[in-house]
């Protein structure tokens, strides 16, 4: 009889192991996402970013593939000239942050959404 609750426990514990392994995300995957949709490294100006904002200035804003950036996560953008404000929620630190430290290392991809 207590085989079966070993079993089920054992099962929750790999059930639990599983969901929480999938639910982190991979801010260096995208952050490379993210500079790609915003029409690559050579256009991005500039980058700022508060708790859930995401300002990025950019060269020519017509290379912004606005759509890609919202299945990204952005919960909206506001474009006013060649600036674009991002609402990520509360992730928008951890992406400047990750952008960063890219720059930094010249470790940007390209990556295809």
């Amino acid at each position: 009889m207590w085989i079966k609750y070993l079993i089920i426990g054992v099962t929750l514990v790999i059930i639990a192991f599983a969901v929480i392994k999938g639910g982190k995300r991979d801010f260096k995957v995208e952050a490379n996402k993210l500079i790609e949709l915003l029409g690559g490294k050579n256009n991005v100006v500039n980058i700022e970013a508060s708790m859930s904002r995401f300002k990025a200035i950019v060269k020519d804003p017509a290379l912004v593939n606005k759509d890609g950036i919202q299945k990204l996560g952005a919960r909206g953008i506001v474009e006013i000239d060649n600036q674009l404000k991002i609402v990520f929620d509360n992730d928008a630190l951890k992406l400047k942050k990750c952008i960063d430290e890219l720059m930094k290392q010249n470790a940007l991809k390209k990556w295809i959404v």
